[in-house]
């Protein structure tokens, strides 16, 4: 689904994006242009940049567990 519809930049474009290290709206402005020219977009943009930072999943410790016999 196109997102951004002045810059033509699709919810998959910001998700590869978010895979790729962006996490914020200002980034997304800088790389892709998100919100350069009407900035109607922004909130949507906002919308599908957190719901993908928040599905992504990430391992913070690992614990070695204990193998039986």
């Amino acid at each position: 689904m196109i997102v951004c519809v002045c810059n033509n930049i699709s919810d998959r474009e910001i998700r590869q994006a978010v895979d790729l290290g962006i996490s914020s709206v200002a980034e997304l402005h800088k790389e892709l242009g998100v919100g350069t020219m009407c900035g109607k977009c922004v909130s949507y943009a906002r919308e599908v940049l957190n719901e993908h930072l928040d599905s992504k999943t990430t391992i913070t410790e690992v614990r070695r567990m204990p193998q039986t016999a």
